[in-house]
């Protein structure tokens, strides 16, 4: 069978589960400035540009800017991550094999850097060679270009390339950019379409599986 060129993870949803950690955080900003927020509310953020996002709290009433929404958000989520780590099912040991194995693995996150080397320092070391994040692409998911970007960071074609996503936006965005998408739903359903991969989770799920995945696709 033949290896991925490389594995692209997204990060909330996807290697940890941050969204709560989101939610709580967009929450407590709104009700410090005495307006109401709702789960459902920041569900539908999920896989979003944080500049959008941010952009979408400003159309729900919060009076601060963008930028201002996004920065407080980060420092809240950082400091939640400091305590715990809460990594999905099945991720860990997935990294670990791709390490075994020699398959490189890059992050492809619309969370800022900051917290994405906050999260990768909470892996076991080596576990990525690369990093792709919101604040470092013109165009954030569902746009191509951050799946694009992680593949160019290794000098491979998408189309070599495995990416793993949760959200209906990263789904989108890896498609567009002609990876090998496989969709493993979290907090928000994904779709079934004709030519679209979904797993329940991550766990049960081995390096054979990506092999027998890339082999197929790729014949």
């Amino acid at each position: 069978m033949t290896n991925p060129g490389a594995v692209l993870w997204d990060m909330d949803g996807t290697l940890v589960d941050t969204e709560p950690y989101w939610i709580e955080a967009e929450t407590e900003l709104m009700a410090a400035h005495g307006l109401p927020w709702s789960e459902e509310q920041g569900l539908e953020f999920v896989g979003n540009d944080l500049l959008t996002s941010g952009s979408l709290m400003r159309e729900a009433g919060l009076d601060l800017p963008a930028p201002v929404i996004v920065d407080t958000l980060l420092a809240a989520v950082i400091a939640r991550i400091a305590e715990s780590v809460p990594f999905r099912p099945g991720a860990l040991e997935l990294l670990s094999a791709l390490r075994e194995e020699g398959i490189p693995c890059v992050m492809v996150t619309m969370s800022y850097r900051s917290l994405a080397e906050a999260v990768i320092a909470a892996c076991p070391p080596d576990s990525f060679v690369g990093l792709i994040s919101g604040d470092e692409v013109s165009a954030g998911k569902p746009d191509p270009e951050p799946y694009l970007a992680g593949a160019a960071l290794l000098g491979l074609d998408p189309g070599r390339c495995i990416a793993l996503e949760d959200s209906r936006p990263g789904l989108a965005s890896a498609e567009a950019a002609g990876t090998i998408a496989i969709g493993i739903p979290h907090l928000v359903d994904l779709d079934p379409a004709p030519g679209t991969t979904l797993w329940t989770s991550l766990a049960g799920h081995d390096v054979d599986d990506l092999r027998a995945l890339t082999s197929r696709l790729s014949a």
